[in-house]
């Protein structure tokens, strides 16, 4: 069902707080049928224009809020509201507030015409302004939001979720028919089937996108909370000599992480606060062997991006999607400024024709030159297995910490016995030649941190999750006290030398 713009600020806000920043409309030249049309658009819809902007409280937090309403001309977007909402973005860039935006519209006013249509170039602009300043922009898309509104200012958020059965599209189906003669495909724009294709975060009532916008606006805040000592968190993180245990081979590092009762991604998200899970690369592609949200790491925010080996399954494992979210993780915490932690725990890349066809290795070329060059502080986390170009996208960050059996190779050992021996016997032999331990990585130089499994994570998994958020929690927060110039110096130096140590030029 329909809401108009009143009752969402009403459903969104804290009761009472809204506070409108809307002058009268501006007004271009128009004809005296159009001018007629808007005045009775004003009395049907009860409101001045298809837009309204201003700022209220959610949960307390001061926001600044654009809410379309679509029973003034379909929502559609002219010269006059256009102008209000740059606006109202211009002025929660000038006051530093975070923004959400609820579009429902037809799309560009068809009465203006070209005019109406280019002004899209501008709200883009102004919302793109916004997010380069570190302000957070949040999108809840209504029923319907199509044509050059979704096309612009509806698709650019930070997060965005959207009303459960709304219709979401480019092209109106309506103009699909005439043009083309035929319906538009049934089930194709709609927010459920956008979710599933990982175009938006998540379908949900208002009263629901109230929550995971408080939760959202809290972690990107960047503010960092107290956390209340909880029963079991405090349980020991020991130094790297004594956490790993030097005498298991590297193939008992191996069976480990393929344990079935292991802890994955999922464990450790059960032990952080304020998550928002997101889905997708907002591309209109979605891989579920990988897990995206906001979330704050004991009172520390980050976004946090990794692998789900729940969602690992034979051949299916992760493709040219899961990458290119890595690097939507990435952007979001670039635009955000917010610290990433990325959680490893792949049996590697996709081998498929379909993943090569849509460019692996060109994402993960794109994921490592990301990551080694990003402006925020960074946390990975060798959570189990390790395997090739789809662990190593992940790794390069400015602190690297490891479970006791984390491990990290070029190929499963049995892939790399085949290559040197020509069958899988030789596995655990080579495992051990090649130094894929933690305890072999901490000496190499690639891992900073062990984080001890005793004797094994899938044998303690709450223990083992704790431990690791409360060391990623002090990880973080060392982070936070180093400039992120110097940072990415840091990392840039660190990778430059690994390997050369003991090498005399």
């Amino acid at each position: 069902m329909r809401i108009s713009a009143n009752e969402l600020l009403g459903q969104l806000l804290d009761s009472g707080t809204f506070v409108s920043w809307d002058r009268p409309p501006v007004e271009p030249p128009i004809t005296p049928r159009y001018r007629q049309e808007l005045v009775e658009a004003a009395v049907r819809a009860g409101t001045d224009e298809s837009v309204l902007t201003g700022e209220g409280l959610l949960r307390g937090r001061r926001v600044a809020v654009i809410a379309c309403e679509f029973a003034f001309l379909a929502g559609s977007i002219g010269v006059a509201a256009a102008e209000r909402i740059v606006s109202a973005v211009e002025r929660a860039t000038e006051l530093g507030l975070p923004l959400i935006a609820s579009p429902t519209s037809g799309g560009t006013r068809m009465q203006e015409g070209t005019v109406a249509f280019v002004q899209m170039v501008k709200i883009a602009g102004a919302v793109t302004v916004h997010k380069a300043a570190g302000y957070p922009y949040l999108v809840y898309l209504r029923d319907p939001t199509m044509g050059g509104v979704f096309a612009s200012w509806g698709s650019l958020g930070h997060i965005t979720f959207a009303a459960p059965g709304a219709l979401i599209g480019f092209l109106g189906p309506r103009v699909y028919e005439a043009l083309y003669g035929k319906p538009f495909p049934p089930g194709v724009q709609t927010a459920e089937n956008l979710y599933r294709n990982g175009v938006i975060d998540g379908v949900v009532p208002v009263e629901v996108f109230r929550r995971i916008a408080h939760r959202a606006l809290s972690v990107a805040s960047g503010a960092v909370l107290p956390v209340s000592a909880e029963p079991g968190w405090a349980a020991p993180v020991l130094s790297p000599v004594t956490a790993a245990n030097p005498s298991a081979s590297a193939w008992d590092s191996v069976l480990s992480t393929r344990r079935p009762g292991r802890p994955g991604i999922r464990d450790l998200l059960r032990h952080v606060t304020q998550r928002v899970p997101l889905s997708g690369t907002g591309q209109g592609e979605s891989d579920r062997t990988v897990v995206l949200a906001l979330a704050r790491f004991g009172g520390q925010p980050c976004v946090v991006f990794g692998h789900d080996r729940a969602g690992q399954r034979g051949e299916h494992t992760m493709g040219p999607a899961a990458l290119r979210e890595a690097r939507r993780a990435m952007a979001l915490a670039k635009e955000l400024r917010l610290p990433l932690v990325l959680v490893i725990d792949t049996v590697g890349a996709a081998l498929s024709k379909e993943a090569e066809e849509r460019g692996l290795a060109p994402e993960i070329a794109r994921c490592l030159a990301d990551l080694v060059t990003l402006d925020t502080p960074t946390v990975s986390i060798l959570l189990g297995q390790g395997t090739g170009g789809g662990a190593l996208a992940l790794l390069p960050a400015d602190r690297v910490l490891a479970a006791g059996h984390g491990w990290l190779a070029p190929l499963p050992p049995e892939g790399a016995s085949a290559i040197v021996f020509r069958d899988t016997a030789h596995a655990p032999e080579l495992a051990d030649a090649q130094g894929i331990r933690a305890i072999d990585l901490h000496r190499d130089g690639v891992v900073d941190r062990i984080v001890g499994e005793y004797p094994d994570a899938a044998a303690e998994p709450v223990a083992f999750a704790r431990r690791m958020v409360l060391a990623v929690t002090e990880e973080l927060a060392a982070l936070r006290a180093t400039p992120t110039g110097e940072l990415r110096a840091l990392r840039q130096v660190r990778y430059r030398r690994l390997g050369l140590t003991g090498v005399v030029y």
